[in-house]
């Protein structure tokens, strides 16, 4: 005879950084880098989340000089409080904006730096695949392979 044992219910993917949508399961790297590529921050959320909820954990923990991100950044609330630490917002304003701001292009073309950053870690297959099925584990991976672009990388 079987004795009945109580399974506690998780959502999925609960926890594990992982979301969940049409395409399949899917993990977001954030990352905030420096003129020199190096990484200053990184996390992971949900696919489905949107990229501007991490914006503020970041400002947190660092106090950058110049903020600048691609059109999903662009909200009022967060130029708002870029602002008031007299941080230079460089966002480029989305289409449906009445009043789009201007920014400084020789500012936003350095947009690319990051841009190569994730070029370089995907290039891991651990981390372009997330072989890891813990939050925790992907994200020290996706650490150490900051770490070893940070030291590795030819820029000055």
């Amino acid at each position: 005879m079987r004795t009945s044992t109580t399974r506690v219910s998780v959502k999925k993917g609960h926890g594990s950084g992982i979301g969940h949508s049409s395409g399949g399961r899917i993990t977001k790297i954030h990352a905030v880098v420096d003129a020199t590529r190096k990484t200053l921050a990184l996390s992971l959320t949900p696919g489905q989340r949107a990229d501007i909820t991490e914006a503020e954990p970041f400002l947190d923990e660092i106090n950058p000089q110049v903020f600048i991100a691609e059109k999903t950044y662009d909200a009022d609330p967060l130029i708002e409080k870029l602002e008031e630490q007299q941080i230079t917002a460089v966002i480029f304003s989305k289409k449906n904006r009445r009043n789009p701001h201007t920014i400084r292009f020789s500012l936003y073309k350095r947009r690319n730096e990051i841009e190569r950053f994730f070029v370089k870690l995907k290039q891991f297959r651990g981390v372009a695949t997330r072989h890891n099925k813990l939050k925790s584990t992907f994200l020290a991976a996706a650490q150490l392979v900051s770490a070893v672009i940070g030291l590795t990388d030819d820029k000055p």
